[in-house]
């Protein structure tokens, strides 16, 4: 695996990285991207478990945020996205929300989850996704 690239972007990002030993995203052969979940924290990792749209703004973010580090537009380039929602009821409707204003021509396939907890106990939403870099 030594051949793949892996990619941390500033901020949060290796601070995660270094505190529990992840790469935020991966270049694949084909040009694909592959990024791990991005919790709606602060640039500096902060978490406010009392607001859930607050998490998903800063998860869309954070999505952006890595794509951009691994030489993507961000969410334009998306073809998959995988969420985790700690209570669905409270953040479906507004990931939905955000997907339609973010990439209003733009339909990546998509799978929503619902779990009990994510890796950070505050975190209420982990967005996911796989992208196609066609600059490469």
């Amino acid at each position: 695996m030594s051949s793949l690239t892996y990619i941390n972007e500033d901020g949060a990002g290796q601070k995660h990285s270094d505190l529990c030993h992840y790469s935020q995203a991966v270049l694949l052969p084909g040009n694909i991207v592959k990024c791990s979940g991005q919790g709606g924290w602060t640039s500096s990792g902060d978490l406010n478990a009392d607001d859930v749209r607050g998490q998903v703004d800063l998860a869309f973010q954070n999505v952006d945020r890595v794509l951009q580090a691994a030489g993507l537009k961000g969410w334009e380039d998306v073809y998959l996205v995988r969420s985790y929602h700690v209570d669905m009821g409270s953040s479906y409707d507004y990931v939905v929300e955000k997907l339609k204003t973010r990439i209003p021509g733009h339909r990546p396939v998509w799978t929503a989850i619902a779990v009990p907890c994510l890796a950070f106990p505050p975190m209420r939403i982990e967005i996911e996704v796989e992208a196609f870099n066609s600059r490469a």
